[in-house]
């Protein structure tokens, strides 16, 4: 099951934002912002559109992930006013570790820590909460 962190910013610009060919949400703006910074540490896949927002896996610690956004943004909202985002991970497990219960996402999942502080640490972030 995937966790979510969510919090506010009005660090990234959902209008700019490629239309998702699927269901018109934002999201989009965070995984590049993400990709950007952190490109050289983390291997992360093309970016896609699914019908609950945008999403990308990464390669974290030899682990593959999907991680997923949504902005609470809505045509003729104004880009520069804190927007509601929420980032999901969610840990791809082997068939066996499914059958097994094995390699659960949790919380305290290392990556999902990893990113939770990263947002925490920039100073453009505000109300960082999980769920």
């Amino acid at each position: 099951m995937n966790k979510a962190i969510y919090f506010k910013t009005s660090l990234f610009d959902p209008s700019k934002e490629d239309e998702n060919d699927i269901n018109p949400i934002y999201g989009q703006s965070l995984l590049i912002w993400l990709r950007d910074k952190l490109g050289s540490e983390l291997e992360f896949s093309e970016i896609g559109t699914e019908d609950w927002g945008w999403y990308c896996y990464i390669n974290w610690k030899g682990r593959q992930y999907l991680i997923g956004s949504i902005a609470h943004f809505e045509e003729g909202d104004d880009p520069n006013m804190d927007t509601d985002w929420i980032f999901q991970v969610d840990k791809t497990r082997s068939f066996k570790e499914v059958i097994f219960g094995k390699e659960k996402m949790t919380k305290n999942d290392p990556c999902f820590l990893f990113f939770k502080k990263y947002f925490e640490e920039e100073p453009q972030i505000k109300d960082v909460e999980i769920g």
